[in-house]
């Protein structure tokens, strides 16, 4: 069937859900699949509104044949099995995201792949846990949940005089915060689901590479792994996209105002905002992402799970949700979502305790927030 003729076209890019497309000959198939041609035979190996998607995506990168995947674990994965093999070894950050960090623990050593966990913000760290077949160094740019930025050009020189490829996952700082294209990084990857798309109805990932046999490795085990997303998710992570910029730049000054509150109401402990003075890597912070704090927030109180418990109930405003970069803004328990497969003493090294949260600021008005918050506070400590 021909697609009705027209002389105008569509503003808003259509949806293909399509699982196949047909060719006209076998000597047309053996064209795409050999690259003379383009278009698309099977949407696990490819589709049109992931390949717009991600060209959206590596334009905001300063990228090259971007790979949207199925979810941010899934670019994660691609990346990592697309260049390491049984016998590598990979050097990551020691806080990554959870499920990053059980690939690391768990799911790799089985597959032979060796690792080892290093604190981001000593590049000192990362000399000494280097190895002869240390493969991918892994980090992110700024940390989920403690907000910790990692030393990215002290790591970068190591991995760049030991011809290692470095691999950054730029979720929290996004493209409008940091682009590690700009600064050294041999891969980006983001989980789109959160900020890019922002609005917690598309679960997506993406990953993209400055050598062309990574790209091309990255996305064999993509699609032999069937990591592709789905053509709907793509088709609303786009719409997201087009407010992406707005959206950040609202919860980003939000952030700052609800962090300077935080930091003034009793019976807060401390709280962790990259771009305050009394954050642990605060010179790193301006040095890398100089005005752009980002939308995250930490913060901690005493008195356990119980006060948790307490404080969550009453911020009725605000979603308890183990997720971040809505529109709106959510609140979560690290202990007991991202971070609950570890132990209390992993916890402890960490920076996590049971009165530790993370807030993804939205673009709500940032004083009802911080009436919210203080509020919920003095209700989990009364």
């Amino acid at each position: 069937m021909k697609w009705p003729e027209s002389v105008s076209q569509p503003v808003a890019t259509p949806l293909f859900p399509s699982v196949v497309y047909s060719a006209e000959s076998p000597d047309a198939l053996d064209a795409l699949y050999e690259g003379s041609a383009r278009g698309y035979a099977y949407a696990r190996e490819g589709h049109p509104n992931a390949d717009v998607l991600a060209r959206r995506i590596d334009a905001l990168e300063g990228a090259e044949n971007g790979l949207v995947t199925g979810s941010g674990m899934a670019a994660v994965t691609a990346a990592v099995l697309g260049i390491l093999r049984s016998g590598d070894h990979v050097l990551g950050g020691s806080q990554l995201y959870g499920r990053s960090m059980r690939l690391m623990a768990e799911e790799l050593p089985r597959l032979g792949i060796e690792t080892t966990l290093s604190d981001p913000t000593d590049s000192s760290r990362f000399t000494e846990d280097l190895r002869s077949n240390t493969r991918l160094i892994l980090l992110e740019t700024v940390s989920n949940p403690t907000l910790r930025v990692s030393d990215i050009y002290g790591i970068g020189e190591i991995a760049r005089l030991n011809g290692i490829p470095l691999a950054i996952d730029n979720t929290f700082a996004t493209p409008r915060g940091f682009r590690p294209f700009d600064h050294g990084a041999d891969l980006v990857i983001h989980s789109v689901t959160k900020l890019l798309a922002g609005h917690s109805d598309a679960t997506l990932g993406y990953v993209a590479c400055r050598n062309a046999d990574h790209r091309n490795a990255v996305y064999d085990t993509s699609v032999t792994l069937g990591l592709t997303p789905s053509p709907f998710d793509c088709w609303l992570a786009e719409r997201g996209l087009l407010s992406f910029e707005l959206r950040y730049d609202r919860a980003e000054a939000n952030a700052r105002v609800l962090a300077d509150a935080l930091a003034e109401t009793n019976g807060v402990r401390r709280v962790l905002y990259p771009l305050r003075t009394d954050h642990p890597d605060h010179e790193r912070a301006c040095s890398l992402l100089g005005e752009r704090g980002g939308n995250m927030v930490s913060f901690e109180i005493d008195g356990g799970r119980e006060a948790a418990n307490r404080l969550v109930q009453a911020a009725s405003a605000v979603a308890f949700a183990p997720t971040l970069g809505d529109i709106c803004t959510t609140l979560s328990h690290p202990a007991s979502s991202s971070h609950r497969a570890l132990d209390p003493s992993a916890l402890g090294r960490l920076g996590i305790s049971e009165g530790f949260f993370r807030i993804s600021v939205g673009v709500e008005d940032a004083e009802m927030l911080v009436g919210e918050f203080r509020k919920a506070i003095k209700a989990a400590l009364g």
